[in-house]
């Protein structure tokens, strides 16, 4: 958006300038609190970012070195970026300012990873274990002492990286669990060995799906984006909802989703759209708490969207051992499912109130609108190329990002014909090239966060695998949920443990490095439950993703709430009412894997989606409080059993929530028609 148009939204509805956006965005977003570079340091920077896209993009397609080399070489690339970016501090910045101490441990940590990569072949022969660079070791090589201390220093210089970019709710889960392992019994060598230099810590699973997968997607989101496509998904949202009643607030709730997959951040995203959709909301009549909330709900559910899902479903498709269409295939119902729960919400609260949506000559005409569908080519490729299995996920990206370039180039010298006459064409081409340099710098920018989550999640991972951490985890919850002798109620006792122990973990946490930490801790606790591989997974995934809505630590909900002016707590409320469906439905495809597509027929899904759609109006119904009038407690309390019935997998359950949900419905209206 435009700096004018930002300034001028904030004169009609006093939300706030561009320059109070970008605040919101430092205050609850850790990657937008970066260094600020001005002239030509800026310009060195600009190109480094660019330079580590298109290395990103030529190690997935032509790189064949030796994976340990590939990710050592791509961590140390990290740190450098990380660091040139991230300041110890966000409240003490200056144009042009690096300090000395940032300086050494951007060489150190940079160096650690650089001298792995380098040495890798001579490495790979001397260090075979860890009782090699343990120097009270009758085997440790000569150079033991240094072997350590290089491990040593690129793990804590990984970690304060982590501390600036992504926060401390991670940190402090690796740190509990470093002193649980080494409470265990586990000497220091044994650590380093597994976290530094094995498989099994910052080169283990979530990296290695970072490096390959998920950094030439983050690049291909950072080239969509300037396609002009996020005002196009607005656009489009409002001419199909926008005159509707309450119109605004369903615009905003499918602008984000469509927005949401794309950028795989539930609070940029809620800024971003936000600053635009909130706004509008209010201005409609909506109050500041509901319309944040709105966004707030929209947004994070942006990750659970198919096909892209925020780029967790490539560390889904890996952990589950599957195909990155089949996640996405089994994302669709679950995300349905979601944003009807939050547009029934909206749409109730807009009867309650009474509002109106946008008059139609205000909006975007559909016919018009029609002319700038090619800028989908790319996704629509995209998801083609990829469940055809015709190329590689790594493959079809670039092609992706080949196809986001020239779906800009009408945009981008249209605007230079009508400002710039005869001079157009030449124009135009400086404004593509900055427009492939800012893509690519700002690809390489977002990678920094995921890669340096991933890292620390894979070592989350390593101190649970090196102290059998995940059997004691499983063995607890299996006994506690033991407890209960009737097993459907065991079960249910076990998922809402694992549901507390995701939501808790996954505060704070971006969606990449929250899933990986539930992957690993979590899914196997329902595993051995007997639930489905696929099914537990989801579980945790979804539950790890509405911690950025639920209070206390609801980053996105707060987000919202600064551009709306109002109350954080009480928007992460209502957000979290809005999300209903996100706290119900992973319990239902727990109990009957169907929703997610997984050993069933089209008759049972129909049968399941019907059910459910009922049963969430039932619930949104009961948490409005207005249907045709309002409804008394007895009434709502019976549409929350109703609806709760219909949502649980079971033809008897069904059938009695039907006859709550529909009596209650029936005798409303006819009690508002006597009215």
């Amino acid at each position: 958006m435009s700096e004018e148009k930002k300034k001028r939204l904030a004169d009609e509805v006093d939300v706030g300038t561009a320059e109070e956006m970008n605040e919101v965005m430092r205050k609850y977003d850790r990657e937008s609190a970066t260094r600020i570079w001005e002239g030509k340091p800026k310009q060195v920077v600009r190109v480094v970012m660019a330079l580590f896209s298109l290395y990103c993009i030529w190690s997935t397609l032509r790189c064949t070195w030796d994976l340990p080399v590939r990710l050592t070489a791509f961590l140390g690339l990290i740190n450098i970026m990380g660091y040139l970016t991230y300041p110890a501090r966000k409240d003490h910045v200056r144009p042009n300012s690096m300090p000395w101490y940032d300086v050494v441990l951007m060489c150190l940590g940079a160096g650690s990873f650089f001298y792995y990569c380098v040495k890798f072949s001579s490495l790979v022969q001397v260090i075979t274990s860890a009782s090699k660079i343990n120097p009270s070791s009758d085997s440790a090589v000569d150079g033991a002492w240094f072997y350590l201390l290089i491990g040593i220093v690129g793990v804590l210089c990984l970690a304060e990286l982590c501390r600036r970019c992504v926060g401390l709710p991670i940190l402090c889960v690796v740190g509990v669990l470093l002193v649980y392992t080494f409470a265990s019994g586990q000497n220091l060598a044994r650590v380093v060995y597994t976290l530094f230099y094995g498989t099994s810590g910052v080169m283990s699973t979530p990296v290695q799906v970072c490096a390959k997968f998920i950094a030439v997607f983050i690049i291909f989101g950072a080239f969509l984006e300037r396609t002009g496509i996020s005002s196009f998904f607005i656009d489009l949202a409002n001419s199909v909802a926008g005159s509707s009643s309450g119109g605004p607030a369903k615009v905003a709730v499918i602008s984000s989703a469509l927005c949401g997959m794309v950028s795989g951040s539930s609070v940029g995203n809620t800024v971003t759209t936000g600053s635009v959709t909130i706004p509008m909301m209010k201005k409609t009549g909506y109050q500041g708490e509901f319309a944040a909330a709105v966004e707030a709900a929209a947004s994070t559910g942006g990750q659970i969207m198919p096909p892209i899902m925020g780029a967790a479903a490539f560390l889904m498709a890996q952990y589950m051992d599957v195909s990155y269409a089949t996640v996405a295939m089994k994302a669709i119902l679950p995300a349905l499912l979601y944003f009807t729960g939050i547009f029934l919400s909206v749409h109730l609260e807009a009867k309650r109130l009474g509002l109106q949506g946008i008059p139609r000559e205000q909006l975007p005409k559909f016919r018009i609108l029609a002319r700038s569908i090619y800028l989908l080519l790319p996704l629509v490729a995209l998801v083609w190329l990829v469940s055809t299995n015709t190329r590689t996920l790594q493959f079809s990206a670039s092609i992706a990002i080949v196809l986001a370039v020239l779906v800009s180039l009408p945009g981008i010298f249209w605007d230079c014909h009508l400002l710039h006459g005869k001079n157009a064409a030449r124009q135009g081409v400086k404004n593509v090239g900055s427009m492939i340099l800012n893509s690519l710098e700002a690809g390489g920018r977002g990678c920094i966060t995921v890669a340096v989550a991933c890292a620390m999640a894979g070592m989350v991972a390593g101190c649970i695998t090196v102290t059998g951490l995940a059997s004691k985890l499983v063995s607890a919850v299996v006994n506690i949920s033991s407890l209960i002798p009737i097993p459907a109620l065991s079960l249910f006792i076990a998922l809402f443990l694992t549901m507390i122990c995701c939501i808790v973990l996954g505060m704070g946490v971006p969606t990449t490095a929250n899933y990986c930490i539930m992957a690993s801790t979590c899914a196997p606790i329902l595993i051995q439950l007997g639930i489905g591989k696929v099914p537990a997974h989801f579980f945790v995934f979804y539950f790890g993703i509405v911690a950025d809505i639920t209070p206390p630590v609801a980053l996105a909900a707060y987000a919202g709430s600064a551009i709306a002016k109002s109350n954080p707590m009480k928007t992460g409320v209502n957000a979290t009412k809005l999300a209903i469906a996100a706290f119900i439905v992973p319990y239902i495809f727990a109990f009957n894997p169907a929703m997610l597509l997984v050993e069933t027929s089209v008759l049972q899904v129909a049968q399941i989606v019907v059910t459910s759609l009922a049963g969430l109006f039932g619930i949104a119904v009961a948490l409005n409080g207005t249907l045709f009038r309002p409804v008394p407690a007895i009434m709502r309390l019976a549409l929350v059993v109703g609806g709760l019935a219909m949502m649980f997998p079971d033809p008897a359950s069904d059938v009695v929530g039907l006859v709550l949900v529909l009596g209650v419905v029936l005798l409303q209206y006819s009690k508002s028609k006597r009215a």
